[in-house]
């Protein structure tokens, strides 16, 4: 992960925004105040729509049944 102080990361802003969106990697800003991750907004829906999902009572442990279950045993249709 590229770290570096806030006055640079200033600087570089429209860099840095292009940077985390190509290559999905976080940008780590250090300031005197407090520090900052930098992540593109693909990759910020993504970790919020991880988190609901297992914040779904069951939703973890029906994941990894799914996981586990052969491919050619699945269902073809989702019966929803």
């Amino acid at each position: 992960m590229t770290s570096l102080p806030v006055t640079q990361a200033r600087s570089r802003l429209y860099e840095l925004i292009d940077l985390a969106a190509a290559s999905h990697e976080p940008v780590h800003i250090t300031g005197k105040r407090a520090n900052a991750v930098l992540v593109c907004e693909e990759d910020w829906r993504s970790i919020q729509e991880t988190l609901f999902l297992l914040s779904v009572p069951g939703m973890r442990d029906s994941i990894r049944e799914g996981l586990a279950e052969p491919l050619e045993q699945s269902s073809h249709s989702p019966g929803w």
